[in-house]
């Protein structure tokens, strides 16, 4: 949570009424959690009122944690593919709490698949729920949001990057999850002055039981909690209505507020993270960018890179660049990869900082290693040695042989990591 010096302490959600999709658990109770404490009104419009034989919590248990965190809570049954639920639900808020202040739409649908292998029904329920239902869900609480005074829409979706990598793997979901964005740019102009419409995404992949079925053993290391999606919601949540049209990134938003212990919301503190999708896998500065309001606000940066074993890989060696690699190392890697997830990538032990990601290095590469994805992954993780792929053809180098041997003895120490 945020130290008590924070300015978050006071109960600026007092007595507000939140509507939030797909509250049961995850990024949704963690929000619903956070106003509680300020003793809010909870809806929480979610599917699961029967417990699920993987996943955890319903709604009536989401309901008992509210009320035990100070707030107030209504359970409601919802799946947002269903336009007539949405209606009953925030017909029920508004008889049961006098109106609505805050939507959050959180609910979402993920398959990450390439076009063929995505199955038509996966297709329409990420449309359904991710666009669809966003769209709907704000259309049933806008004619009450607009009675409120300080009015919120939030919508967990990312900022738009356009780079085709992030279509290339899975198309459908990226399509669905921007269409929610667009709903951000589109009705953040329709209700200027009247609702604040944001958009929140977190910086790196926060562990939830999505995120558990994604990632498997062992993914919750590289996560953060969802406390912190939830401290960087809280705080758009209490700003003026006229704090509108933004894509904010969670720990660039919470830094801009004061906070620098980010190690409190680490699942494993001092573990690399994993960057979430959308955004760079380089060193992420924040960069000024303008709101839909014309105030200036920070947001990542964000050429992207494609998902998938190799990018897993670049993203932990990311994580596990120090200074010390870099003093030690002095050289910058160019890899030339064939197959699933190749091109050019780079590690660059040269600049202050280091750095490691897709494309060109950022100056030109001292060794350039050519060979297969699925070889490259397996030299990174221990399961192929660069000496052993070297002499039997799977790798080509040109370049400085030496600055070559002294990456295989990096290697060797960054092998528990990958």
């Amino acid at each position: 949570s945020l130290p008590s010096t924070s300015p978050f302490t006071f109960r600026k959600l007092a007595g507000c009424t939140l509507f939030i999709t797909g509250a049961s658990r995850g990024i949704g109770k963690a929000i619903a959690l956070k106003a509680a404490k300020d003793g809010a009104n909870i809806v929480i419009a979610a599917k699961t009122a029967e417990p699920h034989p993987t996943l955890p919590g319903t709604i009536y248990t989401a309901a008992e944690e509210i009320e035990a965190a100070g707030g107030k809570a209504l359970p409601c049954i919802v799946n947002v593919r269903e336009e007539q639920q949405i209606i009953n639900a925030v017909e029920k808020a508004v008889k049961t709490f006098g109106g609505i202040d805050i939507l959050v739409n959180n609910a979402s649908a993920i398959s990450l698949t390439g076009t063929l292998e995505t199955a038509t029904k996966k297709v329409n329920l990420m449309m359904d729920v991710n666009v669809r239902g966003t769209y709907l869900t704000s259309k049933a609480c806008l004619p009450h949001l607009r009675k409120s005074k300080n009015p919120h829409i939030l919508n967990l979706s990312p900022p738009m990057n356009l780079n085709p990598m992030w279509f290339k793997n899975h198309c459908a979901y990226t399509i669905s999850k921007y269409g929610m964005s667009m709903c951000v740019l589109g009705m953040a102009e329709e209700f200027r002055g009247e609702v604040a419409v944001n958009a929140l995404w977190p910086k790196t992949a926060i562990h939830t039981a999505a995120m558990d079925m994604l990632g498997g053993a062992g993914i919750e290391k590289q996560c953060r909690k969802t406390d912190i999606l939830a401290d960087a919601a809280y705080c758009i949540l209490t700003k003026p209505k006229s704090f509108t049209g933004n894509f904010i990134i969670d720990e660039v938003l919470l830094r801009e507020e004061g906070v620098k212990d980010f190690d409190v919301y680490a699942i494993a503190p001092g573990h690399p993270l994993m960057p979430d999708f959308f955004l760079d896998a380089k060193k992420l500065s924040g960069s000024q960018q303008e709101g839909a309001d014309g105030a200036k606000v920070k947001t990542e940066s964000a050429a992207a890179q494609p998902s998938g074993p190799v990018a897993e890989t670049f993203r932990v060696i990311q994580g596990a660049v120090t200074e010390e690699y870099v003093r030690s190392t002095q050289g910058v890697f160019q890899f030339e990869l064939s197959g699933d997830g190749g091109g050019t990538w780079y590690i660059d032990l040269k600049t202050e900082g280091g750095s490691a990601g897709f494309g060109k290095p950022p100056v030109t590469a001292d060794v350039v290693m050519s060979m297969s994805s699925a070889d490259f992954v397996k030299m990174f993780t221990g399961k192929l040695k660069p000496t052993l792929a070297f002499m039997s053809g799977k790798l080509r180098i040109k370049g400085n042989m030496a600055l070559a041997i002294k990456l295989e003895k990096m290697l060797s120490q960054l092998n528990s990591k990958l």
